[in-house]
């Protein structure tokens, strides 16, 4: 699925998809979030989770690299560089 498909999609489809055809390849937690991030072909989505009561509130999209960091910071390498 293209991006521009993506974004046109009800906020349910958006569920579904994300579910069966996105790759889950990262997660973090806010204070009032979990979000999770999963890849497409050509794109990443992040979904937010209200942390209390578990429901969708929002979809980020991106397609470059530079909204990752917050994601790879949290990636332990430690043992890699020793």
């Amino acid at each position: 699925m293209k991006l521009s498909d993506f974004l046109l999609l009800s906020t349910e489809e958006k569920k579904r998809t994300v579910l069966h055809e996105g790759v889950l390849v990262g997660k973090r937690k806010t204070l009032e979030s979990m979000i999770f991030l999963f890849q497409f072909d050509a794109y990443y989505v992040e979904t937010f989770c209200n942390a209390r009561n578990k429901s969708v509130e929002e979809f980020r999209v991106f397609d470059g690299t530079d909204s990752l960091q917050p994601y790879l910071d949290s990636i332990p390498i430690g043992h890699l560089l020793a």
